[in-house]
This record gives structure tokens, sequence and C-alpha cells, in this order.
């Protein structure tokens, strides 16, 4: 009698235990789903953000031009990405701000098994264009902070000791003493990065005709058509060698003699034309532009803008 109840009682264990197994390996599967799930989203959602990103920041680089080109630029960067059909906005701000908003379906496996066939994934990526303070391939010639830098306006730019109406290029020694190490400079860009509150030497001796040679290599190897500044909204080609970065300056100490310079922003100039086998001036424009540098506090805004990503 006792065995037969001690049977039945096992066999009743052993049902519950079946039961329990099996809800337990559910949970697990259920469990490991989501994880799964999850990563999966986890990952769509940082490479929607990345393309987010480098839609507002490759858009910013134009928001001294047109607004319709910023549009254009956002949009041909998600197309690049493939993911067009995933922007639900864009937010421009000339001379400011863009901002980039995508939203994107990601399909879901295991969790089909719980009803969701998909999850909503949004992000949105801003970037903004402020007074650049530290660069790398800067000229080696600074304008005075004193002087009034009027933009889409010619300039003739005097690169010796004398003066002209609108303006005198500081000629700077960076890396160095020396009219190739100048040379070299003004036709390929400072390799090394200045900034604002760096202290330079100036150049001595006579750079004239080291200026022309520089100036003469940057026309000679332009492939773009000669840029029309008086086009409203219009900036230049990005990759046009005829765009030189330009330190701007106040004067360390008070020689009459200008020895020592101190950066405190940055200018961006255009070259119109090439110098004469006499010229002594740089004819050009200077404009308002965004590119590649860094934002740095306390830096004069003569017109040159880096870009940074914002919340």
């Amino acid at each position: 009698m006792m065995v037969r109840i001690l049977r039945k009682l096992m066999r009743e264990q052993q049902g519950s235990t079946i039961v329990l197994v099996g809800f337990a390996f559910t949970l697990m599967l259920a469990a490991a789903g989501l994880v799964v799930d999850g990563g999966t989203v986890y990952v769509a959602k940082m490479q929607l953000q990345k393309t987010a990103n480098a839609a507002a920041l490759s858009g910013a680089q134009e928001l001294t031009g047109e607004q319709s080109k910023v549009e254009a630029v956002v949009d041909d960067i998600l197309d690049r990405h493939h993911e067009l059909s995933s922007k639900t906005k864009t937010e421009i701000q000339m001379n400011s701000t863009v901002r980039v908003f995508l939203k994107k379906e990601v399909p879901l496996s295991f969790s089909g098994l719980l009803g969701y066939k998909s999850v909503s994934v949004k992000v949105q990526a801003a970037a903004q264009i402020q007074p650049m303070g530290s660069a790398q391939g800067a000229a080696p010639l600074g304008i005075d902070r004193s002087i009034v830098l009027h933009v889409n306006t010619p300039y003739r730019l005097r690169v010796d000791s004398g003066s002209s109406d609108t303006g005198y290029f500081g000629v700077l020694a960076l890396g160095g003493n020396g009219a190739s190490t100048y040379e070299d400079n003004l036709k390929y860009g400072y390799k090394d990065i200045i900034s604002v509150n760096d202290q330079i030497y100036t150049q001595t001796g006579n750079i004239t005709g080291a200026t022309r040679d520089g100036v003469k290599l940057r026309i000679d190897s332009d492939p773009y058509p000669l840029w029309d500044y008086t086009q409203p909204g219009t900036l230049p080609n990005r990759d046009s060698p005829r765009i030189l970065l330009i330190p701007v300056y106040e004067p360390v100490g008070t020689s009459s003699q200008l020895k020592q310079i101190r950066v405190t922003g940055f200018a961006y100039f255009y070259v119109l034309a090439p110098m004469s086998q006499t010229d002594t001036e740089i004819y050009g424009v200077f404009f308002n532009y965004a590119d590649t540098g860094f934002v740095k506090p306390g830096a004069d805004n003569r017109g040159a803008y880096a870009i940074k990503l914002i919340a």
C-alpha cells in the first residue's frame, strides 16, 4: 500500500518537473531573443547616429553659402549611406547650425514570437560653425586684426614692408626663417597646427619672388573655374588651391619694426589673379568659410569657422 502511494507521488513529481523545465526553457529562449534583438537595435541606432553626424557635419560646411546647398549636401550624405528615406526633417539656421532628424524601423527576430515585428529608432545630430581658433595648413602670411575685412570685396595686399589702401600682410616665419621655407609653406600650407595665442616671429629678407612663385603654383594647379565672388551666396570650390588660410594677429611689443605677432584668429582669402614680375601685392577677396579646424575660446571672428557637433 505504502509502496503504491510513493510510486504515484514520484510520477506526479516527474510530470511537474517536466512542465517546470519546459517553462524555464521557454523563458530562457525569450530572454536570449531579447538580448539578440536588443543588440540588433543598438547596432542599428549607432549606425544611424553616425550617419546623422556625418550628414550634419558635411552640411555645416555650406552654412556660409546657400541654404539649398546645405540641404543638398545633407541629402547626398544620407543617400550615400542608404538612409535618405530615414530623414524626417532638416532644420537649418544659416551661418550657425544644421540639425538632421532620422527615423528608421528596425526588424526584430525572436521578439516576433511575442508579437513585436519591429521597433522604431530615432536619432538626431546637430553641427554648428564657430570662429576657428586652431588649424593646420595656414599660409605664412598674417593680417593685422585692426584692419576691417569686408567679405567678397577685392583687396590688394602687400607682402613687402610698404603699405596699401586696404592692408598689409605680416610675413610669418612658420617653421623657421628663409625664403625657401616661406615659399614651401605658401605653396602647400604650413604642416603644423597654429592656435590662438601662439606667438610667431615674422619673416625677414626679400620674399616677393618666393611669393610670386607660390601664388603662381596655386593658380596653375587649380582645376576649377575662377570663382565669381559677385554672386550672392556662392562659395569657391572647396578643393581650390587658390584658398589661403590666413592667421589674424596683433603685434607683440612696441617696436616700430614688426618682429613678433600673437595669433588672435583666422580668415580665408581667395586669390583672384597672378602677380606680375614687378608686383608686390596679392589680389583677391576675403570670404566667410567653414572648414577643417578647431574651435577655441577667445578667437576673433574674421569669417573663418570650424565645425563641431553640439547637443
